[in-house]
Protein backbone atom coordinates (compact mmCIF):
# COMPACT_ATOMS: atom_id res chain seq x y z
CA UNK A 1 0.00 0.00 0.00
CA UNK A 2 2.80 2.31 0.81
CA UNK A 3 3.67 2.38 -3.01
CA UNK A 4 0.45 4.04 -3.50
CA UNK A 5 0.26 7.00 -0.87
CA UNK A 6 2.04 10.43 -2.64
CA UNK A 7 2.83 12.73 -0.03
CA UNK A 8 2.31 16.65 -1.24
CA UNK A 9 2.13 20.34 -0.07
CA UNK A 10 -0.99 21.89 0.29
CA UNK A 11 -0.78 25.99 -0.20
CA UNK A 12 -4.54 26.05 0.92
CA UNK A 13 -7.23 23.78 2.74
CA UNK A 14 -9.96 25.38 0.58
CA UNK A 15 -10.07 22.49 -1.80
CA UNK A 16 -9.62 20.20 0.68
CA UNK A 17 -11.29 21.47 3.47
CA UNK A 18 -14.11 18.50 3.61
CA UNK A 19 -11.66 15.64 3.39
CA UNK A 20 -8.71 17.52 6.00
CA UNK A 21 -12.01 18.17 8.41
CA UNK A 22 -13.01 14.27 7.68
CA UNK A 23 -9.50 13.39 8.75
CA UNK A 24 -9.48 14.95 11.95
CA UNK A 25 -12.62 14.06 13.58
CA UNK A 26 -11.92 10.44 12.62
CA UNK A 27 -8.35 10.68 14.61
CA UNK A 28 -10.29 12.58 17.36
CA UNK A 29 -13.10 9.93 17.87
CA UNK A 30 -10.25 7.01 17.19
CA UNK A 31 -8.88 8.46 20.28
CA UNK A 32 -5.62 10.37 18.95
CA UNK A 33 -4.51 13.31 21.54
CA UNK A 34 -4.03 16.18 18.26
CA UNK A 35 -5.92 19.25 20.66
CA UNK A 36 -9.32 17.95 20.30
CA UNK A 37 -11.51 16.13 22.10
CA UNK A 38 -14.21 13.96 20.56
CA UNK A 39 -17.37 14.32 19.48
CA UNK A 40 -15.59 16.79 17.39
CA UNK A 41 -17.85 18.90 15.11
CA UNK A 42 -17.83 19.50 11.46
CA UNK A 43 -17.82 22.96 11.72
CA UNK A 44 -15.20 23.26 14.70
CA UNK A 45 -13.02 21.14 12.66
CA UNK A 46 -13.36 23.35 9.74
CA UNK A 47 -12.55 26.55 11.84
CA UNK A 48 -9.58 24.49 12.53
CA UNK A 49 -8.15 24.36 8.78
CA UNK A 50 -9.04 27.57 7.85
CA UNK A 51 -6.82 29.20 10.13
CA UNK A 52 -3.96 26.55 10.08
CA UNK A 53 -1.40 28.00 7.53
CA UNK A 54 0.36 30.68 7.54
CA UNK A 55 4.09 32.08 6.16
CA UNK A 56 5.48 29.72 9.41
CA UNK A 57 3.41 26.52 9.11
CA UNK A 58 4.41 24.22 6.31
CA UNK A 59 1.19 21.10 5.71
CA UNK A 60 1.60 17.97 4.02
CA UNK A 61 -1.05 15.41 3.33
CA UNK A 62 -0.63 11.47 2.09
CA UNK A 63 -2.91 10.97 -0.40
CA UNK A 64 -3.81 7.14 -1.58
CA UNK A 65 -6.20 7.25 -4.54
CA UNK A 66 -6.56 10.76 -4.67
CA UNK A 67 -7.82 11.04 -1.14
CA UNK A 68 -6.01 12.27 1.97
CA UNK A 69 -4.81 9.49 4.43
CA UNK A 70 -2.98 11.84 6.44
CA UNK A 71 -1.36 14.94 7.43
CA UNK A 72 1.20 16.58 8.86
CA UNK A 73 2.46 20.03 9.60
CA UNK A 74 5.62 21.70 9.73
CA UNK A 75 6.02 25.15 11.88
CA UNK A 76 9.13 26.88 11.08
CA UNK A 77 9.96 28.84 14.64
CA UNK A 78 10.11 32.60 13.35
CA UNK A 79 11.89 34.39 16.97
CA UNK A 80 15.53 35.35 15.93
CA UNK A 81 16.82 33.00 18.10
CA UNK A 82 14.94 30.00 16.98
CA UNK A 83 15.33 30.47 13.34
CA UNK A 84 17.42 27.19 13.36
CA UNK A 85 14.29 24.94 14.53
CA UNK A 86 11.09 23.46 13.74
CA UNK A 87 8.02 21.76 15.18
CA UNK A 88 6.62 18.83 13.93
CA UNK A 89 2.95 19.04 14.52
CA UNK A 90 -0.23 17.10 14.11
CA UNK A 91 0.79 13.79 12.18
CA UNK A 92 -2.60 12.53 11.70
CA UNK A 93 -3.52 8.96 9.78
CA UNK A 94 -6.74 7.78 9.51
CA UNK A 95 -7.81 5.04 11.29
CA UNK A 96 -8.18 2.80 8.87
CA UNK A 97 -4.55 3.55 7.06
CA UNK A 98 -2.97 3.07 10.34
CA UNK A 99 0.66 0.66 10.46
CA UNK A 100 1.22 1.11 6.88
CA UNK A 101 4.25 3.30 6.96
CA UNK A 102 2.00 6.44 6.17
CA UNK A 103 3.47 8.42 9.57
CA UNK A 104 6.81 7.45 8.63
CA UNK A 105 6.51 9.15 4.83
CA UNK A 106 5.18 12.13 6.53
CA UNK A 107 8.02 12.77 9.10
CA UNK A 108 10.14 12.08 6.31
CA UNK A 109 8.61 14.76 4.23
CA UNK A 110 8.75 17.41 6.93
CA UNK A 111 12.45 16.32 8.00
CA UNK A 112 13.34 17.12 4.19
CA UNK A 113 11.57 20.31 4.15
CA UNK A 114 12.73 21.52 7.93
CA UNK A 115 16.72 20.68 6.23
CA UNK A 116 15.26 22.28 3.12
CA UNK A 117 14.73 25.42 5.38
CA UNK A 118 18.11 25.57 6.91
CA UNK A 119 17.02 24.16 10.50
CA UNK A 120 18.76 22.04 12.45
CA UNK A 121 16.93 20.48 15.05
CA UNK A 122 12.99 19.66 14.77
CA UNK A 123 11.07 19.30 18.31
CA UNK A 124 7.87 17.72 18.59
CA UNK A 125 5.62 16.34 21.77
CA UNK A 126 3.02 13.25 22.28
CA UNK A 127 0.81 11.63 24.92
CA UNK A 128 2.80 9.29 26.86
CA UNK A 129 2.17 5.87 25.79
CA UNK A 130 0.69 6.49 22.37
CA UNK A 131 2.56 3.97 19.47
CA UNK A 132 3.31 7.62 18.06
CA UNK A 133 6.28 7.41 20.53
CA UNK A 134 7.97 4.11 18.80
CA UNK A 135 8.01 5.82 15.65
CA UNK A 136 9.35 8.92 16.71
CA UNK A 137 12.41 7.17 18.55
CA UNK A 138 12.61 5.00 15.68
CA UNK A 139 13.46 8.06 13.36
CA UNK A 140 16.22 8.94 15.80
CA UNK A 141 14.14 11.66 18.27
CA UNK A 142 15.28 11.84 21.58
CA UNK A 143 13.53 11.87 24.60
CA UNK A 144 13.92 15.47 26.64
CA UNK A 145 11.30 14.72 29.36
CA UNK A 146 7.79 14.84 30.28
CA UNK A 147 5.83 16.68 31.48
CA UNK A 148 2.97 15.14 33.91
CA UNK A 149 -1.10 15.55 33.80
CA UNK A 150 -0.65 17.70 30.10
CA UNK A 151 -3.71 16.76 28.28
CA UNK A 152 -7.03 15.66 29.33
CA UNK A 153 -8.65 12.96 27.72
CA UNK A 154 -12.68 12.11 26.87
CA UNK A 155 -13.03 10.44 30.21
CA UNK A 156 -11.53 13.76 32.10
CA UNK A 157 -8.18 11.41 32.82
CA UNK A 158 -4.88 13.70 32.34
CA UNK A 159 -2.22 12.26 30.55
CA UNK A 160 1.66 13.17 30.43
CA UNK A 161 3.13 14.24 27.47
CA UNK A 162 6.87 13.63 26.67
CA UNK A 163 8.90 16.20 24.43
CA UNK A 164 11.26 15.14 21.71
CA UNK A 165 14.22 16.80 19.80
CA UNK A 166 16.09 15.41 16.89
CA UNK A 167 19.56 17.18 15.15
CA UNK A 168 19.08 17.50 11.88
Amino acid sequence: MINEVKIEQLITTEEQMEELSELLIQVVDDGASVGFLPPLELLDAMTYWEDVLNPEVILFVAKRNNRIVGSIQLHLCAKQNGIHRAEIAKLMTHPSYRRNGIGRLLMKAAEERAVKEGRSLLVLDTREGDPSNQLYTSLGFISAGKIPNYAKSATGELHATIFYYKTI
